[in-house]
């Protein structure tokens, strides 16, 4: 058995026991179950440090910090066109995506789309039509210990310019045959040119998985 088979055993693992976990915090009643349930959810988020190297309170901070029902993230990516190509912005780290982010509480998929390509790029845009939901444990690495649901949008540019912040350096317009190195943990190659398909569509049947 690989190592990457065991990783991905001891992360699944960690997952159900921190579902389990969070549901008997939501639910249950007695004082001494919930603390076995807190000492199980403690487990499951150490259980996820040793096998990522990442401090266990970051683990604590991502993994352990939501009440209620276990559901998934939401994540936006903006798919812009301009002259068949498309905007990708540039990370601190040199690689390059699809503007986006985490789905804040007080803002509909659209408008956080529209928020965070004017965060990322300076630029204005109108959030026009989903390209595809993907369940990001299916598509991208590495696995998070916790669900993302990715929302492709495509949308039209308005205007705007390039504004300094504190999250990119910069962005550029690709074609499809000639993509910079991506972040591949917020989009793949095969997800960018998803958006280049849904570009160049007639009538785009929204994809899900």
């Amino acid at each position: 058995m690989g190592g990457n088979t065991v990783d991905e055993l001891w992360l699944n693992w960690a997952v159900e026991l921190q579902s389990l976990a969070q549901a008997g915090l939501t639910y249950g009643k007695d004082v001494y179950d919930r603390e076995r349930y807190e000492r199980i959810r403690e487990i499951a988020a150490e259980m996820v440090a040793h096998r990522t190297d990442i401090p266990l309170e970051k683990v604590k901070g991502l993994f352990c910090n939501e009440t209620g029902y276990q559901t998934p993230k939401l994540d936006t990516r903006a798919a812009i066109f301009r002259d068949g190509k498309i905007l990708l912005v540039q990370e601190r780290d040199g690689r390059w995506a699809l503007p986006g982010g985490w789905v804040e509480v007080n803002l509909s998929v659209g408008e956080n789309t529209v928020k965070e390509v004017k965060e990322e790029a300076g630029l204005d845009v109108t959030a026009d039509r989903i390209i595809a939901v993907q369940d990001r444990a299916r598509h991208n690495l590495p696995r998070y210990a916790y669900g993302v649901c990715k929302i492709f949008v495509l949308c039209t540019l308005l205007g705007g310019e390039f504004r300094e912040n504190s999250e990119t350096l910069g962005f550029s317009w690709f074609s499809e045959d000639n993509l910079p190195e991506l972040a591949g943990e917020k989009n793949t190659a095969e997800q960018v040119r998803l958006c280049f398909a849904a570009h160049r569509a007639e009538h785009w049947v929204t994809q899900f998985d």
